[in-house]
């Protein structure tokens, strides 16, 4: 598998952070629609930990992955994809990016103008505020964090429905080469 990414697929490091990244942004979602639930025990404040902890992480890992994209490039569109879809796909990994930065943020500042004390990145390191304690920047950024949240959901399932939707219908590689090589063939026009 080469690393770097080629004009025919994705490489190896990009293939990583973007299968990581949706793995830490479903296991966020999982908590973040639980964690309100749990009586208030240690356990509690442990959880809300691991989850701004881990929100950092993909904050930083798409800081990562953006910048390898500007430094690997991207693989060329499939031969044959009209161009409104290809528009429509920058489009989507756009918001995406956006999404992505905007969600860690926004739950950072959230937690910053709450007035809590800084909490400590896996327990280590201790976060520096965004803000101080403001009550309306409070509100604003929890309202960005949540709604965030849901587009981003939205904006997935469509990401994920149309590289189905190419697999099977159009039977070209888009899906193929964001998977490791030989996980996936790409159907031929022939196949059922």
């Amino acid at each position: 598998m080469t690393l770097k990414n080629t004009p025919l697929r994705w490489g190896g490091v990009s293939q990583t952070l973007h299968w990581l990244i949706a793995l830490l942004i479903l296991l966020l979602g999982i908590i973040g629609l639980t964690m309100g639930e749990l009586p208030k025990t240690p356990k509690y404040f442990w959880v809300y930990t691991m989850h701004k902890s881990l929100g950092i992480s993909v904050l930083t890992l798409v800081a990562i992955r953006l910048g390898w994209r500007l430094y690997a490039g991207a693989p060329a569109p499939v031969a044959g994809t009209p161009r409104w879809q290809e528009r429509i796909a920058s489009a989507t990994h756009v918001l995406l990016y956006v999404l992505m930065f905007a969600i860690p943020l926004s739950g950072w500042l959230f937690d910053s103008a709450s007035g809590l004390r800084p909490f400590r990145l896996f327990g280590q390191f201790e976060m520096p505020k965004l803000s101080a304690p403001d009550e309306q920047i409070r509100a604003i950024s929890h309202a960005l964090h949540e709604w965030g949240f849901w587009l981003l959901i939205a904006v997935v399932i469509v990401h994920a429905a149309a590289a189905v939707y190419h697999h099977v219908h159009q039977r070209d590689a888009t899906l193929v080469r964001m998977l490791p090589q030989g996980w996936l063939k790409v159907p031929t026009r022939d196949s059922v």
